[in-house]
């Protein structure tokens, strides 16, 4: 995906630096496709990852049979390069403690739990039947 497909797809509900604005649920493609802006995603992780090494990461689990889908929150769009994430959400009939194990250590988030959080509003998604939304964030 090019900056501008991305750029435009993140800001189709507001400006997505604006807190009021609903955060963008990107799918794997849209926000890694295209995407070797280094600190995008998992900056603050010991090896600082590239955005591929990530979504091999992302990819693998998408395959367990326990995963339906999995969708990037969009935190911030403040670097002109590419959109910034800090949390993002697998859809999974898994708890947060097992999808936490999924991670190996050096990629591991620093918490997850169960649900969207309450504090954010969200674009419109619908979690699929008989599964939830598990919350991995890196500081």
């Amino acid at each position: 995906m090019s900056l501008k497909r991305v750029s435009e797809r993140v800001s189709r509900n507001g400006d997505p630096n604006d807190a009021e604005t609903p955060r963008p649920l990107l799918s794997l493609e849209e926000f890694f496709e295209g995407n070797d802006v280094i600190g995008s995603i998992g900056c603050n992780l010991p090896t600082e990852p590239s955005p591929q090494e990530l979504y091999r990461i992302f990819q693998a689990i998408s395959k367990r049979p326990e995963v339906a889908d999995i969708r990037v929150s969009i935190t911030a769009f403040d670097d002109p390069d590419w959109p910034f994430s800090d949390v993002v959400y697998i859809m999974t009939s898994a708890s947060a403690e097992e999808v936490a194990s999924w991670f190996e250590e050096d990629f591991a988030p620093d918490n997850t739990w169960e649900g969207f959080s309450s504090d954010q509003s969200y674009e419109s998604y619908s979690v699929p039947k008989g599964l939830k939304a598990v919350g991995c964030w890196w500081d």
